[in-house]
């Protein structure tokens, strides 16, 4: 090692900072689209089992359409597609980047989300539902009040699986310019111009994201063996 050049592990301190701040986009990102595919999955996962043709087919073909599309293409779509900025009352409001990734992702984790709710309310015994109507409740009445509750249970494991996959697909934002953990990585490897740090940047990257999803795979597990006891 030549006098004066720091170590590896030295250049991994200093920069931690900023590849944390990376990181913590990174969360941020998964967080708000899970959240977003929660709630719009649901609804398409429920309009799936509709009574209404058009409804159905409709939540049908987005679900599988969305869910069999490469999550790397939504994101160039979204980031092509949507406008740059919009107008509300004539001030210009900017749409950042991050927000556009975050809705590519949302939109393929919704479809994902979908078909676990859909089969989520096809597990219950239909049983339930007409012992729902029995008491004269009404189909939305038995769904809400009945049946979506007990699908709680059945899909808290796999929810848990899927934000993990959607956690580990946000580094895919820096391809489309989102300044995240990859960005940093790569901002780090040229400041540095160093070609042995290649190999323990990226290894420090994957470090964070094991210690940050391998404890939701832990639970998980453990919410299924719970679940399943309780079954």
């Amino acid at each position: 090692m030549s006098a004066g050049k720091e170590t590896i592990l030295a250049v991994l301190v200093n920069w931690t900072p900023y590849i944390l701040k990376g990181f913590a986009i990174n969360v941020f990102i998964s967080i708000v689209s899970m959240a977003l595919a929660t709630v719009l999955g649901v609804v398409v996962g429920v309009g799936q089992i509709s009574t209404n043709r058009a409804v159905r087919s409709v939540c049908w073909a987005f679900t599988n359409f969305f869910r069999n599309a490469p999550w790397l293409v939504l994101l160039f779509y979204c980031m092509l597609l949507l406008p740059f900025q919009f107008r509300v009352g004539g001030v210009a409001v900017a749409i950042p980047d991050w927000a556009k990734a975050t809705l590519g992702i949302a939109i393929a984790a919704a479809a994902n989300m979908s078909d676990l709710v859909r089969g989520a309310i096809q597990s219950i015994p239909t049983g339930q539902w007409e012992s729902a109507e029995s008491l004269a409740f009404t189909r939305r009445q038995t769904l809400f009040l009945v049946i979506l509750p007990q699908c709680i249970k059945r899909l808290l494991p796999p929810w848990m699986n899927l934000y993990a996959l959607v956690m580990v697909s946000t580094p895919l934002c820096a391809i489309v310019g989102v300044n995240e953990i990859m960005t940093v990585a790569a901002d780090i490897l040229a400041a540095n111009t160093r070609h042995d740090l290649l190999i323990p940047v990226y290894f420090y990257i994957l470090l964070l994201f094991f210690f940050y999803c391998y404890p939701i795979a832990r639970m998980t597990q453990r919410l299924e063996r719970r679940f399943a006891v309780i079954g």
